[in-house]
């Protein structure tokens, strides 16, 4: 990821609805969700999920898929571990140790 691709990521997730989206579909996970279930979920109208959709698909935040009349909306989760990534490319001067709390943070406890 370069920084002009890392600054349309953080700017598609500076944005309350579409921060919530993509933790929904976060949590979601492999089962992602309907473009209108998702609407549905965050009390939002269609036309402007389909606006915010969009955006973080651009983004490289979440990808979909056509299931016939449906489109069904994922976590990209390669754009999240690439954004992280490129936030961490020169973590901690080199001492993995100081970088140790941080990603203990994030990893799934799944």
């Amino acid at each position: 990821m370069d920084k002009s691709n890392a600054i349309e990521a953080l700017h598609a997730l500076a944005q309350e609805t579409r921060l919530d989206v993509f933790r929904l579909l976060v949590k979601r996970g492999a089962d992602g969700m309907a473009a209108g279930d998702i609407a549905e979920a965050l009390g939002v109208k269609q036309n402007t999920m389909s606006a915010n959709l969009a955006v973080l698909a651009r983004a490289g935040m979440v990808r979909s898929e056509r299931e016939g009349r449906v489109i069904r909306y994922y976590a990209d989760f390669d754009g999240m571990r690439n954004l992280l990534s490129f936030l961490m490319e020169d973590c901690c001067g080199g001492n993995p140790d100081l970088c140790k709390p941080v990603l203990d943070e994030i990893v799934c406890a799944c």
